[in-house]
């Protein structure tokens, strides 16, 4: 039961800001990096990796929906596999979500450094660093007042983002070439095959909105509109980007490299072709936008993750503390901030992110299996669902290379030494806050 007494998170979210929370946590480095990298292994036949991640990320997102609808509390599948697995479950996709967001963190903030001079101009002699470190205390002051306002925020920064794709796509769909799309699949099926894992892993965030199961109105209906809608949304956007780009270019160009400021991207090599003047400038806009949307998101999400730990004793119990004043995990905002702005400064840590992917698939794996215990009332889809979504987590395991796994089994068992410490001195019955 919660105690009306103590501060709580306010459910000030619609269905609008819902969705754009997906749609910002969806349009980063996937849409300006990796459809590029799925192009360059598959040629045009990338668009038939797309349909393939967008099923599987579909499934995965279904069963999100549904466990969501079911329990509406913060914390996402570190909640459902706490309450439909066991409490290791939960534990170890809550624990792998937080690392492998914050230490991603720092690299979204470096990536948007990287995209904004283009934008503003030269930084002169300030290091890129300390811009990315400016946005992360930016975005985490921002994330301090209130969900209320970080989703207005998110709205505004996925309006431009949306609005520089489609400036792309009107300067460069006038311009396809349907010569463009023969051969369509220069690699054959293992090329297809591997743009989907690509593509699969670009699709990620969808269920963003999830983590804030105690911020969104009416949630039983809101969270699993939400998340279908930002991956129908992200798909759409997706779609257009790619013919856009295999379109005007051609298989046999998308491995040419495109500037150096761009890191090469094939995206901004086919900007060069669009018929409407500044869509380079303004396809990078839109890179910085969406670099902050991730990062915002992220920020949002790996608060309330903390937030559920903390209430269940896995994380300090100070870091279920909610302020008073705006309603927000305001210990866990200040933490996540601080790691991204010491990650920015200082460096990422490269063996946790290098292990993001198997964090993803456990996290999205711990969903399926939660959404497979559903009965009654709160299955809402049928069961071949997640079974389909936890066919694709298990594919895309068993393609990693065996460093990733080994890596990830090793960041899981020290978090479980963490987990046992923090127990030990923090012992709680029940749950704290809640």
């Amino acid at each position: 039961m919660t105690d009306p007494a103590k501060p709580a998170l306010r459910r000030e979210l619609g269905l609008v800001d819902a969705t754009l929370v997906g749609v910002g946590a969806i349009l980063g480095a996937g849409l300006f990096v990796v459809t590029g990298q799925a192009a360059q292994v598959a040629g045009p036949s990338l668009l038939l990796g797309l349909l393939i991640a967008g099923i599987a990320a579909g499934c995965n997102a279904l069963s999100s929906a549904e466990l969501a609808a079911a329990y509406p509390k913060a914390g996402g599948a570190y909640e459902y596999g706490y309450e439909k697995l066991h409490p290791f479950a939960g534990f170890a996709a809550g624990w792998l979500f937080c690392l492998s967001k914050l230490s991603a963190g720092g690299v979204v903030a470096l990536t948007f450094a990287m995209y904004l001079p283009e934008v503003v101009g030269s930084f002169g002699n300030v290091p890129a660093s300390f811009v990315a470190a400016f946005l992360a205390v930016c975005l985490t002051v921002a994330n301090l007042f209130g969900i209320r306002k970080a989703g207005r925020l998110n709205a505004v920064i996925v309006a431009v983002t949306v609005g520089a794709i489609l400036y792309f796509v009107a300067g460069t769909l006038p311009r396809l070439r349907i010569t463009a799309f023969v051969p369509f699949a220069p690699n054959g099926i293992p090329g297809v095959l591997q743009s989907a894992a690509l593509l699969f892993f670009a699709f990620t965030g969808y269920a963003r909105v999830a983590t804030l199961g105690e911020e969104v109105r009416e949630p039983q209906k809101t969270i699993p509109r939400a998340i279908i809608l930002a991956l129908s949304l992200a798909s759409f956007l997706y779609l257009l980007a790619c013919v856009s780009m295999v379109g005007v270019m051609g298989g046999e160009l998308l491995p040419a490299t495109g500037p150096r400021k761009y890191g090469g991207t094939a995206i901004f090599v086919a900007a060069h072709y669009s018929g409407l003047s500044g869509t380079v400038q303004i396809l990078a806009l839109g890179a910085v936008t969406a670099t902050a949307g991730v990062l915002l998101s992220q920020l949002l999400g790996v608060s309330r993750v903390l937030l559920a730990m903390g209430r269940r004793g896995d994380f300090p119990p100070v870091f279920a503390r909610i302020s008073q004043a705006y309603g927000v995990p305001f210990i866990g905002v200040l933490f996540c901030g601080a790691v991204v702005v010491l990650l920015a400064l200082f460096g990422t840590l490269k063996v946790i992110t290098a292990s993001a992917t198997f964090a993803i698939l456990l996290y999205y794996a711990v969903a399926n299996l939660a959404a497979l215990r559903l009965t009654g009332p709160e299955k809402r889809f049928p069961p071949a669902v997640a079974y389909v979504g936890l066919a694709a987590c298990i594919v895309l395991a068993a393609s990693l290379p065996i460093t990733v796994i080994a890596t990830g089994c090793l960041l899981l068992g020290t978090g479980f030494v963490f987990r046992a410490v923090i127990h030990r001195i923090f012992p709680v019955n029940g749950t704290i806050g809640a």
